[in-house]
């Protein structure tokens, strides 16, 4: 293998660089500074740790050879899927062939979309396209979907029939949303006329805008309910974000009305101090947040919702449904957790049910967040392993990876949030380090402006 242990040493350097730092260490070059509705030409953490350790980022249409070689097909082209395929290829060299397969032509991001309800965001400004990791490193991009993996003769069929050979194999499909009552989803909502009406517009697209026109379609003295699922979900801090976002708009626009938040979990699950200051504080009056509810059925009909605490009315029911693994995971028997996770060797994110097969993103079953910056951080980790693996080489023993991400408390300020998980040998898991769970001490304005800095260059780093 011709790639030597300084590259080795720098390749894992610049992965604690990213997950060792606090939100603004993140983005070192970034100031603080207004944002915008696009998205700009703002330069990536990448390039921005990597100068910092005096080492160049390659950006050029060739990648250079790195002497190591292999097969790779990545499904899905969300957050840990766009950056494995961008950093095998960056990484792993010209030798290194990876083919990206996605339905759709271009992503549109989750990360911001609470922003599309208040008006502040379209959803124009969320979507990347593609065309970077294919021009600029030569990832080959196939639109379609996967439906049969063969695991003995290394194989992916799409439904266009066409067959895709593999190596190695990374399936990063981001989640599906649990309907079914028998599989632990809401009762009321197992038809596609009920899912029309009561929207959870947790993937980021058509629902948020048509969220966004029922909010607006709101009286004022109107009633707006969110549903939060148990744990583990995509974006902990997300509904809670979602909540306070509603309710100023509706202060503002819609005077008098209120926004009840009925949450599964025994408590806030993510920034406590902010979004417990937020309730009680700063939304107080509007916002009612109640803990350990159990949602019995949600009439669409009627929009009433009925829950072991009672039953309530709404303008808008905002369900929010349990999730499980992407349907590429959970029908290849990979989802080995209650049906619902895929459990993986979490120095490499292979499955640990099938050999040569990797499960990253949200569908992985590990005690890290189900969110985007993270999901790009096991993007990384991933390919730094698979490139490992084809030069014979086991993958590195000590990743660190941290989840961050800014949260909008009103429609012009935002606290943060940021936590750092290292690899933990006796439980063979990446695990929690101590005191690294911080929060910003209050809202603010500043908070609201670098958010946009830091989400250009998150998707900077992953898409371009």
């Amino acid at each position: 293998m011709d790639e030597n242990n300084a590259t080795l040493r720098m390749r894992r350097r610049l992965l604690q660089a990213a997950g060792w730092s606090s939100i603004g260490a993140l983005l070192p070059t970034l100031g603080c500074g207004g944002g915008s509705d696009s998205i700009g030409a703002t330069a990536s953490a990448e390039a921005a740790t990597s100068s910092a350790l005096g080492r160049s980022v390659t950006t050029a249409a060739s990648v250079a050879g790195t002497g190591v070689s292999g097969r790779v097909v990545v499904v899905g082209g969300g957050m840990s899927g766009a950056a494995a395929a961008k950093y095998l290829r960056l990484w792993g060299g010209s030798g290194v062939s990876v083919t990206l397969v996605e339905r759709t032509p271009s992503y549109t991001s989750n990360i911001m979309s609470n922003l599309v309800l208040t008006g502040q965001r379209s959803i124009g400004s969320l979507q990347f396209t593609y065309g970077n990791l294919a021009s600029r490193y030569g990832v080959n991009r196939v639109q379609g979907e996967v439906v049969a993996i063969d695991r003995v003769n290394r194989k992916v069929t799409l439904a266009s029939g066409a067959a895709l050979p593999y190596d190695r194999l990374v399936l990063a499909p981001g989640v599906v949303f649990t309907y079914e009552p028998a599989l632990g989803g809401i009762p009321g909502l197992e038809t596609a006329a009920a899912q029309a009406r009561v929207l959870h517009a947790w993937q980021a697209g058509t629902q948020t805008t048509a969220l966004r026109n029922q909010i607006t379609a709101m009286p004022s003295g109107g009633v707006f309910v969110l549903t939060i699922p148990a744990k583990p979900y995509r974006c902990p801090p997300g509904p809670y974000e979602r909540a306070c976002l509603v309710a100023d708009w509706l202060k503002k626009n819609r005077p008098g009305s209120k926004v009840f938040v009925l949450d599964a979990n025994p408590g806030i699950t993510a920034e406590v101090h902010s979004f417990t200051d937020a309730f009680m504080n700063v939304h107080a009056g509007v916002i009612e947040y109640q803990p350990n509810v159990v949602i019995n059925s949600i009439d669409a009909g009627t929009m009433t919702v009925n829950t072991n605490v009672g039953s309530l009315r709404a303008n808008v029911i905002n369900a929010i449904p349990p999730h499980r693994a992407g349907k590429v995971v959970t029908d290849a028997g990979l989802a080995d957790q209650g049906g619902r996770w895929a459990s993986v060797n979490q120095l490499s994110y292979e499955s640990k049910v099938a050999a040569g097969i990797h499960v990253i993103g949200d569908s992985a079953g590990t005690a890290q967040p189900k969110a985007g910056h993270i999901g790009n951080q096991l993007g990384k980790v991933c390919a730094d392993a698979i490139v490992r693996a084809f030069g014979g080489l086991t993958p590195d023993p000590a990743p660190v990876t941290n989840s961050a991400c800014y949260s909008p408390i009103t429609m012009d300020s935002a606290s943060w949030l940021t936590a750092v998980f290292a690899y933990d040998p006796a439980t063979l898991s990446m695990a929690a380090v101590p005191d690294s769970f911080r929060e910003a001490a209050s809202r603010s304005g500043d908070n609201f402006s670098d958010m946009s800095k830091w989400f250009s260059a998150l998707m900077s780093e992953t898409f371009s």
